[in-house]
């Protein structure tokens, strides 16, 4: 299972543009089925740091990824 450290909104949003851009869809196409719009996807691409996190969350679910919390004291 690949890692990524997201730290900041940039990180994030970096996370997801890569990931849109890896299953060859528009803003638009991933904006539809994740019940967002457009402006929420540039928001949330461009590291915007005040995004709703429903709207997050159905970002990533409409790309097939989760999000997990991870405890440096849990190893």
């Amino acid at each position: 299972m690949k890692r990524n450290k997201l730290d900041t909104p940039a990180s994030v949003g970096l996370l997801v543009k890569t990931e849109r851009h890896n299953q060859k869809l528009t803003q638009l196409q991933l904006a539809g089925p994740a019940g967002t719009g457009i402006r929420f996807v540039s928001d949330l691409e461009n590291g915007k740091g005040t995004v709703q996190l429903q709207k997050l969350l159905a970002v990533l679910a409409a790309l097939g990824l989760g999000l997990f919390i991870h405890s440096p004291w849990d190893e």
